[in-house]
């Protein structure tokens, strides 16, 4: 077996796969959490591992920054091994004044500054969202360990360094949470191929305060994330 950008062999990777942007936070997620872990992939150096979490298998795959990444990722994942559940786990950038640093913002729908739905050749506007089994999941259980958890529209950006410095004045009148660059690629490959996706981001930094995480607080808050995104290998389809 295998493709382009995936050593795995056939039943290496798990059904459910969680999918940071970083591939060395998956390495730091397999090695702190899991039981176990294989590596599968070391291709490009986006690392990927199977491992045990509380007596059930589960996976952890760096995802690449962007959409183009991110798709081509989860597309494999989808259509060559099996995958019915990505999980996307990642940082953004708050654009709302209710939402705060260290908050884990759950991407009910994920707007789009891209192109990418273009291949489909729809005849008007697709609205990319979240499989409602595992959003409903993941605010039960974030409620359950007493986490800062807001839900709704996230936005996927191609552009990190934008010419238009006003662009998100004009997402956040439409009560748009956060700034992100992959949930909504993910979101239409889930789709497309009948599979699930959620995306979750802890807010890193606010984009109209002028405030961010030091590097502790990252890890602190990215590890309540991390642990909220592996009770996933509970969930029974």
């Amino acid at each position: 077996m295998g493709t382009p950008h995936n050593a795995a062999g056939k039943g290496e990777i798990a059904r459910c796969v969680l999918m940071p942007g970083d591939p060395l936070r998956a390495k730091y997620i397999a090695d702190t959490y899991l039981e176990q872990p294989q590596c599968f992939n070391t291709v490009r150096n986006m690392f990927g591992y199977t491992g045990i979490y509380k007596g059930e298998k589960i996976s952890v795959m760096g995802g690449g920054m962007g959409m183009p990444s991110v798709g081509i990722y989860s597309y494999e994942l989808y259509h060559f091994y099996d995958v019915d559940t990505i999980v996307r786990i990642g940082s953004a950038g708050a654009i709302q004044d209710e939402v705060r640093l260290k908050d884990i913002v759950i991407g009910m729908g994920a707007c789009t500054d891209s192109n990418y739905v273009s291949q489909y050749g729809l005849p008007g506007y697709y609205a990319p969202i979240a499989d409602f089994k595992l959003l409903d999941y993941a605010v039960r259980k974030a409620e359950e360990q007493k986490l800062s958890v807001k839900v709704g529209n996230v936005l996927s950006s191609d552009i990190f360094y934008h010419d238009d410095s006003g662009v998100n004045d004009k997402w956040r009148k439409m009560g748009v949470l956060a700034v992100e660059m992959e949930a909504a690629a993910l979101y239409m490959n889930a789709a497309r191929a009948g599979k699930r996706a959620l995306c979750m981001l802890t807010i890193s930094d606010h984009l109209y305060r002028n405030e961010s995480l030091s590097a502790q607080e990252r890890q602190t808050g990215f590890d309540e994330m991390m642990k909220l995104a592996l009770e996933f290998s509970q969930l029974k389809s």
